[in-house]
């Protein structure tokens, strides 16, 4: 059988719905929280050089940039052919050669493909203070820009590692000289670079936006982060926790000119969003329930950007929900059990690295507009999935609640 002749087959049977196998992404530096329900055995299953399993990642085209021992294909979804057998194919695969079929007709004309992916950030530690570029700089180096949310699910966070506040951008108060000096002495010593910049503590169910171009320094609270289709940044903090971070991740991403023109890759700030009197208020996402009754909840936690969005759905116990959606996502499922369609869909209490999973899914576009039904099998136990949408979702709310604002 031709894979085409596969992902259809395993289209038509999944009623419009694809069942993705998890992937699991090491990182080689840093801790790892320990959050992704993956065995206590496993989160070294790459081997030590390639540090801790620290990111889960969904409904991914896209590979990660983790340097020369990544296979080419690291971060990168499969779909699974069936829980009796081994044959899986990428979702990239699935959709380059089905396409609208897949992702609707709006997707493949402005983007090609699917252009957002989504992951959880796991880390112990706090993560070093870093920039996505903007897309002007990561045209420069053949990549693409990564503006990102996030949205901190209380059913992952059973502790909140070892810093649970998150720093954006820099006190309205501080000049570009101090920065700029700071990126200087990169190599003379810890530069704490962090003492310019201004933490908010993270409060569970809520959310951010982070524009690319604004330098963050994520908390170490497991994180949901719906993002565009890209990993590139340049890291501004040299010391975290103890660990030291080579100036090559501060320029990685620069042109070969350019590495030591501190204009340049102070350049790669968006000054005035980094600087905002007003960040929280701008980009603070609080949660916007769209619908609560006696038997389901449905809420955006990701939304009011141009690139993607995400919800947040909690079934009641024995209760069922049918829902339509404008535009093709992938789904996690974050706690409970049930039936998604024709699916089995359950929140894992503990997977091992390469094992199939329950709880990951891809809707079509067209499934998703004719609406699926969620039924919670459990007596006494919410089921709670998050939704990831691309940029076309046509109810993605495009302001913050005024309450809020």
């Amino acid at each position: 059988m031709s894979n085409k002749a596969l992902i259809e087959k395993t289209l038509e049977r999944g009623g419009g719905i694809f069942r993705l196998n998890p992937t699991f992404v090491p990182r080689p530096f840093g801790k790892a929280g320990r959050r992704l329900k993956l065995h206590p055995d496993d989160y070294y299953a790459l081997g030590l050089m390639r540090g801790s399993i620290k990111e889960r990642w969904f409904a991914s085209t896209v590979a990660a940039q983790n340097g020369p021992l990544a296979p080419s294909d690291e971060g990168m979804s499969y779909i699974s052919a069936g829980y009796d057998r081994d044959e899986k194919f990428t979702l990239k695969e699935a959709v380059d050669l089905l396409g609208a079929q897949i992702v609707g007709e709006d997707l493949m004309r402005k983007y090609g493909g699917w252009p957002m992916y989504a992951k959880f950030f796991d880390f112990f530690n706090p993560l070093f203070h870093h920039v996505h570029l903007m897309f002007e700089h990561a045209a420069k180096v053949g990549k693409l820009a990564k503006p990102e949310s996030y949205y901190f699910p209380k059913q992952l966070n059973n502790h909140p590692g070892e810093f649970n506040a998150t720093y954006f951008g820099f006190d309205p108060a501080v000049k570009p000289e101090q920065v700029k000096q700071r990126l200087r002495d990169y190599n003379k010593g810890d530069t704490r670079i962090t003492e310019l910049s201004r933490a908010y503590r993270v409060e569970l169910g809520t959310g951010w936006y982070t524009p690319a171009g604004v330098v963050h320094a994520p908390a170490s609270v497991l994180t949901y982060e719906p993002q565009w289709n890209s990993d590139v940044n340049s890291v501004e903090e040299n010391v975290v926790s103890g660990e030291i971070y080579p100036r090559d991740m501060l320029v990685a991403e620069c042109p070969p000119d350019k590495k030591d023109d501190i204009d340049y890759i102070f350049g790669l700030l968006d000054w005035e969003k980094n600087v905002d009197p007003n960040y929280k208020e701008h980009y603070f996402r609080p949660p916007v329930t769209i619908v609560s009754n006696k038997a389901y909840t449905e809420k955006w936690v990701s939304y009011a950007n141009e690139y993607f969005g995400a919800k947040e759905l909690t079934v009641e116990p024995g209760q069922s929900a049918a829902l339509n959606d404008g535009a093709a996502y992938g789904l996690i499922c974050v706690q409970g059990h049930g039936n998604l369609d024709n699916h089995t869909i359950e929140a894992p209490t503990l997977l091992r690295f390469g094992q199939q999973s329950s709880d990951e899914f891809f809707v079509s576009e067209a499934s998703a507009k004719k609406g699926v039904t969620l039924t919670n099998l459990s007596p006494v136990e919410p089921l709670v999935i998050l939704k990831h949408f691309g940029p076309n979702h046509p109810e993605m709310p495009k302001t913050v609640p005024p309450d809020f604002a």
